[in-house]
């Protein structure tokens, strides 16, 4: 283990404060964002889209709920990211990434919102957004 002299200086992981200083929780730690993402493209089978689905929901453990109908679907989750930006750059990868492995059709992402967890909380308890991902899993429209 490395010193560090007084003065509160910072090498690594390693922090040294001043007799007296407080510590403070650093600001960048992961946190939970809803988001919901919706897809559109050409009529597909409903038996082979709700398969492709329950796929990316096994692919993706933190999926919440998928509703579907033959031309479009809404995905929602939650996200553990550093901020709004890293959750929707992720959000944003999440049905090309999938395509193959789970068998989803080649449509286009048509709507993205991602809300952080106490904006989420505040919105189903004023009784607008979202209503809770009831019940889980894959779901026609």
């Amino acid at each position: 283990m490395r010193r560090v002299r007084p003065g509160g200086t910072t090498r690594g992981a390693l922090t040294s404060v001043a007799a007296g200083d407080t510590y403070e929780e650093p600001r960048d730690l992961p946190r939970l964002w809803h988001v919901t993402l919706s897809v559109a493209g050409p009529g597909v089978p409903l038996t082979e889209l709700r398969r492709s689905l329950e796929q990316l929901a096994h692919d993706h453990p933190f999926l919440l709920t998928s509703r579907y109908a033959g031309d479009h679907a809404e995905i929602r989750y939650w996200e553990e990211a550093r901020d709004l930006h890293d959750a929707a750059a992720v959000a944003l990868r999440l049905w090309g990434e999938h395509r193959l492995s789970a068998g989803l059709p080649p449509w286009e992402i048509v709507g993205l919102e991602v809300i952080d967890r106490e904006t989420y909380h505040q919105r189903v308890a004023e009784g607008y957004g979202p209503p809770p991902a009831a019940p889980v899993g894959v779901h026609p429209f």
